[in-house]
């Protein structure tokens, strides 16, 4: 696929986006527009940009669609973003402006480091508010050596070693009564996680917050 600017991925997402509400329907010019918060004519100029890299079919004074290949590209921009959104809130505990940031940070991944979210988060299919995640070229990898995961998505009857707590203050005095430090051994069974042969439970809010090196072989 060619190389887009930041302005370019931009476009084709908010387009996606509105596919999304109406996937047979033409996007009018004014509309989106609108969506990005530019003039109608600048909106122009970058669908007629689009047109001739082939993701976008111009209709003049009508509006535009995506093409195939400009509905995947589009597809990939906001299933990063939405990985991105989960990563901030479920594992890094980020409070600020989460859609903000993941929109600035979507634009700075590459495949490689979108499948390693992906894995993190336990290939997600939808968000928390329901809204799913585009599957494009997803590759799911269980059998990935010493993955790094959250507790929760551990696998059952596998071990694994704490590397990672995003957590500060009280909840991470709790878990350190628990057992549960940076360096520590834990098994997941059937029903329960294992520390020095004893079952520890928590709150699956606090799960996706300790991140564990699996070992999988």
């Amino acid at each position: 696929m060619p190389k887009l600017s930041e302005i370019e991925e931009m476009y084709l997402k908010c387009m996606f986006e509105m596919h999304t509400d109406q996937p047979d329907a033409i996007v009018k010019t004014s509309m989106l527009a609108e969506s990005m918060g530019v003039s109608a004519a600048s909106t122009t100029e970058m669908i007629q940009r689009l047109s001739g890299r082939e993701l976008v079919t111009y209709i003049p004074y009508k509006g535009s669609r995506l093409t195939p290949d400009g509905f995947a590209r589009a597809a990939q921009i906001k299933r990063r973003q939405l990985l991105l959104e989960l990563l901030l809130t479920d594992v890094i505990g980020f409070e600020g402006d989460i859609h903000s940031a993941a929109c600035e940070m979507e634009h700075a991944i590459d495949s490689e480091l979108e499948e390693a979210i992906d894995r993190l988060l336990g290939y997600p299919e939808r968000t928390p508010s329901g809204e799913r995640i585009p599957l494009v070229s997803r590759r799911v990898e269980p059998a990935v050596s010493a993955p790094l995961l959250p507790i929760a998505n551990m696998p059952e009857g596998r071990s694994g070693t704490i590397e990672f707590i995003a957590l500060e203050g009280q909840d991470t005095r709790t878990l350190q009564t628990l057992g549960l430090i940076v360096g520590q051994s834990i098994k997941r069974s059937s029903d329960s996680l294992i520390i020095d042969g004893s079952p520890v439970s928590f709150s699956d809010s606090l799960a996706t917050r300790i991140l564990v090196r699996v070992e999988m072989f």
